[in-house]
C-alpha cells in the first residue's frame, strides 16, 4: 500500500493578518467609563486607527434583600440593595503606537480593564 499526499494546487497564503485590541471596560460607575472612552476614542482619531465601540454590554444587576430589623421581632420589612455593573466593549485596529498610547490611559480607581490581541 502506498500512501499519496495530494495538494489541491493553492499556495498559502500568507499569515499575515491584522490584529485587533478588544478592551473591555466594567465599573460601577458609569462616568469613569465614559470618561475612558473617550480617552481611547481620541488617542483613535489621532493615530486614525479603525474604531468600533464603545459597545454597551448589559448591565449586571447584583442584589441583596435583608430585613430591617436584626432580631427578626416586629413587622417584616424588608431593605433592598442593588449594585449595577456597567460594561463597554471596545474593538481598536491597533498599530504599536497606538497600543502604547492606549496602556498610558489614566485608568481610575473602581475601573477593571482587561485588553486581549485577537486575530482578524
Amino acid at each position: 500500500m502506498v500512501n499519496a499526499h495530494l495538494s489541491c494546487g493553492k499556495k498559502e497564503q500568507g499569515t499575515n493578518k491584522m490584529q485587533k485590541a478588544r478592551i473591555k471596560l466594567a465599573s460601577i460607575d458609569i462616568d469613569k467609563i465614559n470618561k475612558t472612552c473617550e480617552y481611547i476614542r481620541e488617542i483613535a482619531e489621532k493615530t486614525g486607527v479603525d474604531m468600533r465601540g464603545p459597545i454597551p454590554l448589559p448591565t449586571k444587576r447584583l442584589k441583596v434583600t435583608t430585613r430591617k430589623s436584626p432580631s427578626g421581632e416586629g413587622s417584616a420589612t424588608w431593605e433592598r440593595y442593588e449594585m449595577r455593573v456597567h460594561k463597554r466593549l471596545i474593538d481598536l485596529g491597533i498599530d504599536e503606537r497606538a497600543l502604547r498610547l492606549v496602556m498610558r490611559v489614566p485608568i481610575p480607581e473602581g475601573l477593571n480593564i482587561e485588553i486581549e490581541m485577537i486575530d482578524v
